[in-house]
């Protein structure tokens, strides 16, 4: 057993934090003690300036505004105030056959209370089938395309430029998971073409847990999902009607922001480009050790794009099993069918898979050795 568990899961949250992050972290528990928004005092005021940088060092990050940063306690939290709160009575919806149940659940939910209808567009290895199957999704009822930019199951990229091309064309709302995407590839709202980028705070941005964002362009309102103390209009029974305090309904994480807005100055100076490079060189090793034996599929194909996340399965073992052997050595991998539903389905993977999703903190010799446990248990 080793010493210290590897941490091979950072597709669920990325661990260790870099320095700054704890930094950031321990300084904010121990001088941000205001309510940001809330109070006319110095404490008060230290901890909404904080507040007020993240969102300009997060909205520099993604090419938005700062008052369209809106802050959550989670990707999922993001997800469903933007499905929720954009969507009207009547709406039809077009999704992909990866997406992770943040995306999917609440889309069901609606269209089993009657108040959308939803198609699935298969996700093909060919991306320009990926891309006809989501045109011919489309009808003249379509008001969102709700998609992850990767798969968190594979690493699978989506062809979200030309997806965003479309819903320009059609006045269709992007809505974008980003969680296995940001901080790993470029994404931009303008760029990209994306209309509201959710993601979480606590993978590729390093923050910690308990944090999300929710990124607007501004060109599609979205209703509330929340209602309550925003600190403004506070005599007002009403939600504000402008960003971000529509969406930040109660105090606001304090100590989780300044978290994520560490994890995008150590991303910025590190540069995300040597990030994916060396992580990509990790699951690189990950697949050339084990692609040659009979007896491990590895769930990526050569035609298309991926992050830094490999999906395997081992012939006649159950997955759930490979990972607690593997635990046991001192490896931490997830197994299962990682809350993606759909993308188990596409893949078929019956027990579901071990997924292997490297950090730039890993090292080499810990892949090395992770893959010769593997041949070890064949």
């Amino acid at each position: 057993m080793i010493d210290r568990p590897v941490n091979f899961d950072n597709a669920a949250t990325t661990f260790p934090k870099p320095d700054e992050v704890k930094h950031a972290v321990s300084y904010a528990v121990s001088n941000y003690g205001g309510n940001s928004g809330r109070g006319g005092h110095t404490l008060s005021f230290r901890a909404s300036e904080m507040v007020y940088k993240a969102r300009e060092v997060i909205a520099d990050f993604f090419d938005a505004q700062p008052e369209n940063v809106i802050f959550c306690s989670s990707c999922t939290h993001a997800l469903n105030t933007a499905i929720k709160g954009v969507l009207k009575p009547g709406a039809h919806v077009v999704t992909s056959s990866l997406e992770h149940n943040s995306v999917i659940r609440p889309l069901v939910a609606l269209e089993r209370q009657g108040l959308i209808t939803l198609t699935i567009a298969e996700v093909y290895d060919d991306d320009e089938k990926t891309i006809e199957a989501f045109r011919r999704a489309i009808n003249n009822r379509t008001q969102a395309i709700v998609c992850t930019l990767a798969s968190n199951v594979t690493g699978k990229i989506l062809p979200v430029d030309a997806l965003s091309g479309i819903c320009r064309q059609k006045n269709i709302c992007l809505i974008a998971d980003g969680a296995q995407a940001c901080g790993v590839i470029p994404v931009s709202l303008k760029k990209n073409g994306i209309n509201i980028l959710c993601t979480s705070g606590h993978k590729g941005l390093y923050g910690i847990a308990g944090t999300g964002l929710l990124i607007t362009d501004g060109n599609f309102p979205i209703k509330p999902l929340l209602h309550g103390g925003t600190g403004s209009g506070s005599l007002e029974l009403t939600q504000p009607d402008f960003l971000p305090d529509s969406l930040e309904s109660g105090t606001l994480n304090t100590a989780g922001i300044a978290s994520v807005c560490a994890g995008i100055r150590f991303l910025n100076r590190m540069t995300p480009e040597r990030i994916i490079k060396y992580e990509n060189h990790l699951t690189d090793i990950f697949v050339s050790q084990l692609s040659h034996s009979d007896r491990i599929t590895i769930y990526r194909s050569p035609a298309g794009l991926y992050v830094p996340i490999v999906s395997f399965n081992i012939e006649g073992m159950p997955s759930e099993d490979v990972s607690a052997h593997l635990n046991e050595k001192g490896f931490c991998l997830r197994a299962g069918f990682h809350c993606s539903a759909l993308a188990h389905r596409t893949l078929n993977t019956g027990t579901g898979t071990v997924r292997f999703a490297p950090s730039v903190f890993n090292r080499e010799t810990e892949v090395k050795k992770l893959c010769q446990e593997i041949k070890n248990m064949i």
